[in-house]
């Protein structure tokens, strides 16, 4: 049975400085008793995702340090990255090679298993009730006049955001731990029926981040968006870093922070961002929905307005020479891109126990990834063996990215994926394969013949750290 594949601890150490102080001037007073209100979320675990909750840590830097309080921020995050066994600067987080130390001072409202997609639905509709018990509890107080930023990180496919696994209640199926973008938009709905919010914009880093809101969030509701990607394209990390053997940030949240960092928020706006990082960002197209007249607002609306010191200037910096996209990885190959960085650190040193173990360690990444392969291909050919046209769409199953009309075929097919074959919280390697289910559905296989002949074919024990 596979297992969890773990890094070898790390044993360099470096120096981490710490992040400027606040200024105590604002440089823009507050206008009509309006407030700010923000919910950052990173939706992963594992030392392998280090920069999901960096890149978190950091956007908390930037809104504690504009002038945000405590109290009107509302951190989730697994929390096991500061001080894992394997960081060699013990309780600090970097977002940057040799960058500020940014987890000092981050609220801890909602940490291991109470980060769950039903809790984030909770916080962000301000239902404490839902929470009795769960983390901190808070939850969004905001009202009619208020600026709501919401900002989440993590890996995704089409439709769904995901957030860390939960371990399944004996003789239970494992939890689908994934926020679905239908149910996102619901409870952007209920926020603007229940007057939670003046406007509101979301920043939101994962694979296919702009099926999220494609086609179903309404221009209506006075929200801005921006994604790391459209709706078929995947997220890409970067700033590969040697001392921590991991990525310390993703190339979309680290182009907006760093930007933010940089420029005067109180003159720069969402649109004048939106371009410089849209054209900054190289490997995805970054996408902006929902009500766009909201870019012409300053930063500072959503943000804080807080004049500061953060730290010294970093970037920007031409194409051939910028450090993030040097480094940059696709999401999905992170694991096989931080295996092999580990093997060719093993032989430029000449150590054969280390060249052997990552050796082994990425063969066994492959095996696994070969055999699920096999099974989800398995799974395809059976449901269109009685198609006449079978060869013809292969191709667009199998390598298409059709869009997600067929919404209601399309969950059921990710519960029984998660059910009886794969937990895609413990699989993330199986994300790959959520456009397959949505191609299938749109070309009109149902949902009951997909449970068929997935129960036909994923006839394996529980498997978990195929990544």
């Amino acid at each position: 049975v596979p297992i969890m594949l773990v890094l070898l601890s790390v044993l360099a150490t470096v120096l981490v400085p710490t992040w400027g102080h606040m200024l105590e001037e604002p440089s823009v007073a507050p206008t009509n008793g309006s407030e700010i209100w923000a919910v950052l979320v990173a939706g992963s675990n594992g030392w392998m995702n280090y920069r999901h909750q960096a890149d978190v840590c950091h956007a908390y830097q930037i809104l504690h340090a504009h002038g945000i309080p405590d109290d009107h921020i509302i951190v989730m995050m697994m929390d096991d990255i500061a001080n894992n066994t394997l960081n060699p600067t013990r309780g600090k987080i970097i977002n940057r090679p040799g960058g500020p130390d940014v987890y000092h001072d981050v609220p801890k409202d909602y940490v291991g298993a109470a980060v769950t997609p039903q809790s984030f639905l909770q916080i962000i509709t301000g239902n404490a009730t839902g929470l009795d018990k769960v983390g901190s509890g808070k939850v969004l107080k905001s009202g009619p006049n208020d600026h709501v930023f919401i900002n989440l990180v993590d890996h995704g496919a089409p439709g769904i955001f995901g957030f860390p696994f939960q371990r399944p209640t004996p003789g239970h199926h494992p939890t689908l731990n994934f926020l679905k973008a239908r149910d996102f938009v619901d409870a952007i709905k209920t926020m603007n029926k229940t007057n939670m919010y003046k406007e509101m914009v979301i920043y939101l880093e994962s694979c296919e981040s702009g099926s999220m809101f494609k086609k179903i969030l309404p221009k209506n509701m006075n929200v801005y968006a921006l994604t790391a990607a459209n709706s078929s394209q995947p997220s890409w990390a970067c700033y590969y870093d040697k001392h921590t053997r991991t990525m310390l940030g993703d190339v979309f949240s680290i182009k907006w922070m760093e930007d933010t960092d940089r420029e005067n928020m109180t003159t720069e706006t969402f649109h004048h961002q939106f371009e410089k990082v849209r054209r900054e960002v190289t490997t995805s197209n970054v996408c902006q929905w929902g009500e766009k007249n909201i870019s012409l607002e300053f930063l500072s609306l959503f943000m804080g307005n807080k004049t500061t010191d953060l730290e010294d200037l970093w970037g920007p910096f031409p194409p051939h020479h910028d450090p993030c996209l040097k480094t940059a990885v696709v999401s999905s190959e992170v694991p096989f891109a931080l295996m092999t960085a580990s093997l060719v650190e093993a032989e430029n040193s000449e150590n054969e126990d280390d060249i052997a173990y990552w050796r082994r360690e990425i063969a066994h990444l492959q095996r696994n990834r070969s055999w699920m392969n096999i099974v989800m291909m398995k799974i395809a050919y059976h449901m269109m063996q009685d198609n006449s046209s079978n060869d013809d769409n292969w191709n667009i199953i199998m390598n298409e990215s059709m869009e997600i009309e067929k919404w209601d075929c399309y969950e059921a097919n990710l519960q029984v994926i998660n059910n009886e074959c794969f937990d895609v919280s413990l699989n993330p390697y199986a994300l790959r394969y959520m456009q397959t289910l949505v191609n299938l559905c749109e070309a009109g296989y149902t949902s009951d013949k997909f449970s068929d002949a997935a129960l036909t074919y994923c006839t394996h024990p529980p498997v978990w750290g195929i990544v």
